[in-house]
């Protein structure tokens, strides 16, 4: 089960940092059909069929952006043999109580629905609603599969580590512990609506929206559109490659993601010194700082993409630094939830 989780892990992470890529380099309908592209299992079956196909002549086959796609499914589906894996060693061996059976479940569940939205995101045209909801049951799952890891007994980074955070929080007494926990789950909960907020400002093209930082066009509050920024469905058989909203709509999105990181910033901050700051969570210190540490590392990488104009290797980075920062902070909630 530990093999699993960790080889779990990683490859979720691989997944979810190759599925921005996909998205970033505009691959995201290099195969216009699922699950195969241009009705084969490889791009090598579909140079051949894609030309002489009337079906697909309105998009034409790209081979690099077929197999940029491709790669993305084969890490997908492999990820989804491990989950199955992790989720029937949790049913065999119920009785050692390693695993919920429930959460395994839930975990199966997740990767089944992420795979949907998948489908979704290709046969409906790249829908911003579908997107984001897809990089968000992508970071669901390697929350999961993260928070498995953790809480796997007889490990140098879960139970034991654990159980000393649980004698250092009961010196520190249970209401610094309850705050902690307290003030945790709020910098969690900021940390979630600002990865959706991402994925919201990505899947509708608005990062180019403000080109300069700190202002916005040069501007510190532009002209923006928020009638028509956060309209979450406008009907399918629309092609959004490349957006459909005007430009202020798009400001708007970005200055509410700017706004985001700043809310989610200050919740993350208060967490992690309010731990540090306590003698009793001595044992929860190393996590805070790794959240301080993922956070500054997150926002260096924000304002550098915009500063170096949206290069596609800082703009995936952004996404890898929200998974990291997702991973620690919930390692910090995790060790104060120790008993």
């Amino acid at each position: 089960m530990r093999r699993l989780s960790i080889g779990g892990v990683l490859l979720c992470f691989a997944v979810v940092v190759l599925g921005a890529y996909v998205r970033l380099s505009a691959a995201g309908l290099g195969c216009p059909d699922w699950p195969g592209c241009y009705g084969h299992l490889t791009p090598i079956g579909a140079e051949h069929n894609a030309v002489s196909d009337a079906a697909y002549a309105a998009r034409p086959l790209v081979p690099g952006k077929a197999w940029r796609e491709m790669l993305h499914r084969y890490a997908a589906g492999a990820l989804g043999l491990v989950i199955l894996a992790i989720t029937a060693l949790a049913i065999r061996a119920r009785r050692a109580r390693l695993v919920g059976v429930v959460f395994a479940l839930a975990l199966f569940a997740t990767v089944i629905v992420q795979a949907i939205l998948g489908m979704l995101t290709v046969t409906w045209q790249l829908k911003p609603l579908i997107v984001t909801l897809h990089l968000l049951f992508g970071m669901t799952t390697l929350a999961l599969l993260w928070w498995l890891m953790l809480s796997l007994p007889l490990s140098s980074w879960g139970d034991a580590s654990l159980r000393g955070a649980g004698r250092a929080v009961q010196g520190g007494g249970a209401s610094a512990l309850n705050s902690a926990r307290r003030l945790a789950v709020v910098g969690l909960i900021a940390l979630i609506v600002q990865i959706a907020l991402g994925g919201w400002t990505s899947s509708n093209y608005a990062a180019v929206a403000c080109p300069d930082f700190p202002t916005c066009q040069h501007a510190w509050w532009p002209h923006s559109d928020y009638r028509n920024a956060f309209v979450l469905w406008r009907g399918l058989n629309i092609d959004y490659e490349g957006g459909v909203l005007a430009n202020p709509a798009r400001v708007a999105i970005h200055l509410t993601h700017r706004l985001g990181a700043l809310v989610a910033s200050l919740a993350l901050i208060l967490a992690a010194v309010f731990v540090l700051r306590q003698r009793g969570l001595s044992k929860a210190r190393p996590r805070a700082a790794a959240v301080l540490a993922a956070l500054a590392l997150q926002l260096f990488i924000g304002i550098s993409m915009v500063v170096k104009g949206f290069p596609l290797w800082l703009a995936t980075a952004h996404t890898a630094g929200a998974a990291l920062l997702l991973l620690a902070t919930l390692a910090l909630l995790r060790s104060l939830s120790a008993r």
